[in-house]
């Protein structure tokens, strides 16, 4: 593989499902790194005859465990999980972690608060100090459409930075629209926060209502691994 940044990608991926990965009930996060784990676990599965149920935090993670034949299941039948598999658009030096870049924060959340062990998979360009180095399109919060604005200016005033409505681009007029049918509001902070704090803030209905979830992941995974540019894998633990 001849570009950098999804060798690094693969790299960790490939580590992480080799590590964690053993019969039972796995969450498969969403994103581009994991398409590489649902590749090597599928890989696992016919070479080693690992019996697994895979549940998807998205529309996108389902349909790599369907193209992969893999088993499939949901939270409804399956809540308790071994691990649970994902990206992050950033991690600081504590596995606080930057999520929904791709919409799906919502659904991610959920399975990596059911599984036993949630493991980070990314790139170099993810691994950061503090949350802000590298990712700059802000914290995602997915809210109901009819509050967002009303969610926008709370936001604001309680938190101060900048919050903007997440626009679907060329491809579609309008909003970007989650699996869950809400929109998506990016917030711009500035410096270093109390990730837990501003976490805590963001979900509490009596101060800001509107808010489904929000991006910040903090305190949920113990354990990252990172595709480095020279080949190699970065592991971080808490």
């Amino acid at each position: 593989m001849n570009d950098p940044v999804e060798n690094a990608k693969r790299l960790a991926a490939f580590k992480a499902v080799d590590n964690h990965v053993v019969d039972g009930v796995i969450g498969i996060g969403s994103g581009s790194t994991v398409v590489y784990a649902v590749e090597r676990l599928a890989q696992r599965v016919k070479d080693e005859g690992l019996e697994v149920i895979c549940v998807p935090s998205s529309f996108q993670a389902k349909q790599l465990i369907i193209q992969h034949d893999l088993k499939l299941g949901d939270l409804e039948m399956n809540p308790y999980l071994k691990v649970t598999i994902d990206g992050a658009d950033e991690s600081d030096h504590m596995l606080t972690l930057i999520k929904g870049g791709g919409g799906c924060l919502t659904q991610e959340k959920i399975l990596a608060s059911c599984a036993e062990e949630f493991v980070v998979i990314a790139d170099y360009r993810k691994a950061s100090t503090h949350l802000g180095e590298q990712w700059t399109k802000g914290i995602p919060i997915e809210v109901i459409p009819s509050a967002y604005r009303v969610v926008y200016h709370k936001i604001d005033k309680i938190l101060g930075g900048k919050s903007e409505l997440r626009m679907s681009g060329s491809s579609k007029a309008g909003p970007v629209v989650t699996d869950n049918g809400n929109f998506i509001l990016d917030w711009n902070f500035e410096g270093v926060k109390d990730w837990k704090e501003v976490e805590t803030t963001l979900n509490m209905q009596v101060k800001i209502p509107g808010v489904v979830e929000n991006g910040l992941f903090v305190g949920m995974a113990r354990k990252a691994y990172f595709g480095m540019s020279d080949g190699t894998v970065m592991e971080r633990n808490v």
